[in-house]
């Protein structure tokens, strides 16, 4: 669900005007000159009307004979007309130009022209650029037969040294200066307005005759000389039923900012009040909407603003300069590159899109982990598609803590099991490759043999660096909360992600059990309280990846545990995790875990809304991340390793080179092999 709080922002304007705040339409109370505009109205009925009603009144039946006499005339003059119209009701041009194509527009002096183009390219979410003038020339043939930028939008702004001293309707009597001038076209989301509703896709703006929501956000563009801000959005109510075919309406219309860049909850964009907008108008949601966020031009404004140079000119939001262009050239998707939306968190509410190919790649090795070489029933624990949206929402994370370690071998030292720290290590190694920050935890009793675990791992060539290695301990009731967030604030979470894997679980009479039954509580450290605290702190998610109903996180599955896993009425792991992964073997749930983070960091469509569509594309870092993946070669060395320390194979407690009873050679290496061969096909 979405947060409480902006919910009820967002209801308390819908029972009535809220206000222009900057609107672009310089008409304060946007529906007022419509009211008592009634067919029927009896004389003296209603008061007189105002002389705004009366042209609006004009204006009313004008229309039809302005829309029969709308092919004659240069084209010019009929945007002009039109112009006038919008300008008479809403002042929004989205209302108008349903399927043609719009621009914001920034003019700058021509020193910073090269910057600002190169800024532009720089955040093509953004500011995609579809025209760029020379000097002094307030044409632009690409994009309109008969064009002059002095008069073409709605209402202009100035702006001086970075402060909006005024705005106009026309920029004439600046023409001197505007012969040193170049002037920016950019893609505008009114564009994709028709696409909308082809698609029948509401537009709450257009129903509610009112402008979009714009908003500044926390998420920086790409910096280019003096031109530097954060992301404007634009939001945009969808019904949820409606979100993919949104995204999927939008995804090919880069020229107007392309697919949406953010789905759900707007706080994390760093937007604190939906119901406030920095531009335009509050767009009121319906029962079952989902806010949709897509790159706005008004990021060109801001990047105006903070350059503080000495004059400038927009459009002002909402009045868009009108181009003769029409988006009817759109070439369809192959279905492999068609865009999915997937939930991955309820609260905060969150989405995350990624293409069919991708998404059929990573069900692909959910599938190829699930078989049950062991023959322990574990097909009747298989949650379908809990890879991928735990791999979605472990892709959106900045900060990781793997958790692992299972001492089953409680008659030795160490009694760790080898199912476990393989699968943690190319976990970790991947999301490393990928920038992000990862920890792991392990029991106290544990921490030097992980630690030389770890070490093995960076001279074997799989970590790159070595991972920070943590304990849990309970000391009071703040202990979780302390250890998971900054100085245990629940708003200041330390990591965004928790994984086990392998990790024991605990059973609902509060015991450890191993799979034969044996309560191996003395061994293990309470991790679990980690997991369940997470629960209750909003943006932290988890995931546990198991083999047999006893690991951590399994609680999802108890049931069926309980019902089809010898021992499991009472081996059951009665810990939940949002995202619960069963394989064969829990290393392979890790293989499987690192090869689908891979697949979503090289697929375009999720890669670009992870970035917010600012910045350039990560994907010419393919090859280090594909090296950073498990191989044979590396977990051969690694398992020689574990065997050296004396960390035994989970079924037979032998030192030999197999894990969970099954040989690594043929077995595990073969496992290994099929699941980079569909990486990589």
């Amino acid at each position: 669900m979405l947060s409480a709080e902006w919910q009820r922002r967002g209801r308390a304007t819908r029972s009535g005007h809220a206000g222009c705040r900057d609107t672009g339409s310089g008409v304060p109370g946007r529906l007022a000159p419509l009211r008592g505009l009634r067919r029927g109205r009896r004389p003296g009925s209603y008061p007189p009307p105002s002389p705004l009603e009366v042209v609006c009144q004009a204006a009313l039946r004008a229309e039809v004979k302005l829309r029969s006499s709308v092919l004659r005339g240069n084209k010019r003059e009929r945007k002009k007309k039109m112009s006038a119209l919008a300008a008479c009701f809403q002042g929004v041009t989205a209302l108008q130009f349903p399927g043609y194509k719009q621009a914001s527009v920034v003019i700058l002096h021509k020193s910073l022209a090269d910057d600002f183009e190169k800024f532009c390219h720089a955040n093509d979410g953004p500011l995609p650029l579809l025209y760029r003038s020379k000097p002094g020339d307030w044409k632009c043939p690409s994009l309109s037969s008969d064009s002059d930028i002095r008069t073409d939008c709605l209402q202009y702004r100035v702006y001086e040294h970075g402060a909006c001293t005024g705005t106009l309707k026309s920029l004439k009597e600046y023409s001197e200066q505007l012969k040193d001038m170049v002037t920016f076209y950019l893609g505008c989301s009114f564009s994709f307005e028709k696409a909308f509703q082809n698609a029948g896709i509401p537009a709450r703006n257009v129903e509610q005759k009112c402008n979009v929501s714009m908003y500044k956000t926390a998420v920086p563009c790409y910096s280019i000389s003096a031109f530097c801000c954060n992301l404007v959005v634009t939001m945009r109510p969808i019904p949820e039923s409606k979100l993919e075919a949104a995204v999927l309406a939008t995804s090919e219309l880069k020229d107007a900012h392309g697919a949406p860049i953010h789905v759900g909850d707007p706080g994390l964009l760093g937007i604190q009040d939906i119901s406030k907008p920095d531009y335009g108008d509050p767009v009121h949601l319906h029962p079952g909407d989902i806010p949709v966020f897509w790159a706005c031009g008004v990021t060109g404004i801001e990047a105006v603003i903070n350059s503080r140079t000495p004059l400038a000119f927009t459009h002002s939001p909402g009045c868009m300069f009108i181009t003769d262009l029409k988006n009817d050239n759109v070439t369809a998707r192959p279905s492999r590159k068609v865009p999915q939306v997937h939930c991955i968190s309820q609260d905060p509410l969150h989405y995350s899109v990624v293409s069919a190919e991708a998404a059929q790649k990573i069900k692909t090795l959910e599938t190829l982990i699930g078989i049950d070489p062991g023959d322990r029933g574990i097909s009747h624990l298989l949650c379908q598609d809990e890879l991928l949206r735990a791999c979605l929402s472990i892709s959106h994370a900045r900060s990781v803590l793997i958790a692992t370690g299972f001492p089953t071998h409680f008659a030795y030292e160490p009694p760790e099991e080898n199912d476990g720290p393989p699968g943690a290590l190319a976990i970790a190694a991947v999301l490393q490759a990928l920038e992000k920050e990862v920890a792991m935890v392990t029991d106290q009793r544990a921490m030097n043999l992980n630690q030389k675990i770890i070490e093995e791992a960076v001279q074997l060539g799989i970590l790159k660096s070595p991972v920070p290695l943590l304990s849990y301990q309970r000391e009071n009731a703040d202990s979780t909360l302390m250890f998971l967030c900054e100085n245990g604030n629940p708003e200041r979470p330390l990591f965004d992600h928790l994984i086990a894997i392998e990790r024991a679980g605990m059973a609902a009479d509060g015991n450890y059990y191993n799979a034969r039954k044996v309560n191996i509580k003395h061994l293990v450290d309470p991790i679990d309280e980690l997991f369940l605290a997470a629960q209750n702190i909003p943006g932290v998610s988890t995931t546990g990846i198991g083999d047999g109903g006893n690991e951590l996180g399994m609680g999802k599955v108890k049931d069926a545990v309980k019902k089809h896993i010898k021992n499991g009425d009472v081996i059951a792991c009665d810990v939940e995790a949002d995202f619960t992964i069963v394989a064969g073997v829990s290393n392979w749930g890790g293989y499987a875990m690192a090869c689908a983070l891979y697949i979503l960091s090289t697929c375009e469509i999720h890669e670009r809304y992870l970035r917010k569509a600012v910045g350039f594309p990560q994907l010419p870092k393919k090859m280090l991340w594909l090296s950073a993946l498990p191989s044979v070669i590396k977990e051969e060395k690694l398992l020689k390793t574990l065997v050296q320390l004396g960390v035994r194979s989970g079924k037979t407690a032998s030192l030999e080179m197999e894990v969970d009873g099954l040989p690594f050679y043929n077995t595990h290496s073969l496992m290994i092999e099929k699941l980079l061969q569909e990486v990589q096909q």
